[in-house]
């Protein structure tokens, strides 16, 4: 499930946009501020930002230059989301990083598929790209997952699920998510057989003191985490 990040502060608006976006299989979170949109995204990394121009304070065009410029916000996916329907401010818009540009009024069709789309030009790359999250490190092209240079071994389906969790961190993912992301939503089989691999993978992670890193949600299912001084359940 991806995570969109709605930045903006017309509530009617953002409502509008969250429960369209929910209710095509999106998770969706709000901010009206530019502020509130930076912890947001320093809290949990979102999959996409839907991002309006005039917000209070700091502009959306600021902030996404902001996020261009830092190492951890560069590839993040942005689709500008304004009432400004001049040339040289959609020109202004894709120059300060935004992957697209749709201006208001606009049909809820129209932006679905603008976010599938540029989602799906970012997928290659994300899926080629070196992940880091806390101490480990993980190459999806290598297929290697490392520790301060000391590299563990995990087998195939560990380490589909280990991508998974490190491009998806803070998140808690339900057994039933985890099945159709990691396994594909075409194989049967039982929710416990998440569990098993879990249980596999924490076992290879505790040989770099990095297993309680995938934490127990009761009740919902498992998250990765950084703060190592976490403890699962």
């Amino acid at each position: 499930m991806s995570r969109i990040l709605v930045v903006e502060d017309e509530a009617a608006i953002a409502e509008l946009i969250s429960i369209n976006l929910r209710h095509a299989g999106f998770e969706v979170a709000m901010a009206a501020t530019a502020v509130a949109a930076q912890d947001e995204v320093d809290r949990v990394l979102p999959d996409l930002v839907l991002l309006d121009w005039m917000l209070p304070g700091q502009s959306g065009l600021a902030l996404a230059r902001q996020w261009r410029s830092a190492s951890r916000t560069k590839e993040l996916p942005i689709i500008m989301l304004t009432a400004r329907a001049e040339e040289t401010d959609k020109v202004s818009g894709l120059d300060a990083g935004a992957d697209d540009y749709l201006t208001k009024p606009f049909s809820t069709n129209e932006l679905l598929a603008r976010i599938r789309a540029v989602l799906r030009r970012k997928a290659p790359d994300a899926l080629d790209a070196v992940v880091e999250v806390g101490a480990l490190t993980l190459n999806p092209t290598t297929h290697r997952v490392s520790r301060d240079g000391v590299e563990l071994k995990l087998g195939p389906t560990e380490f589909r699920l280990l991508h998974f969790l490190m491009t998806h961190p803070e998140r808690v993912h339900a057994r039933s998510q985890l099945l159709d992301r990691v396994w594909g939503d075409h194989v049967f089989i039982e929710e416990r057989t998440v569990d098993v691999h879990v249980k596999r993978l924490r076992e290879a992670l505790d040989k770099v003191q990095c297993a309680r890193m995938i934490e127990t949600v009761r009740g919902a299912g498992y998250r990765l985490t950084q703060q190592l001084s976490a403890i699962s359940a």
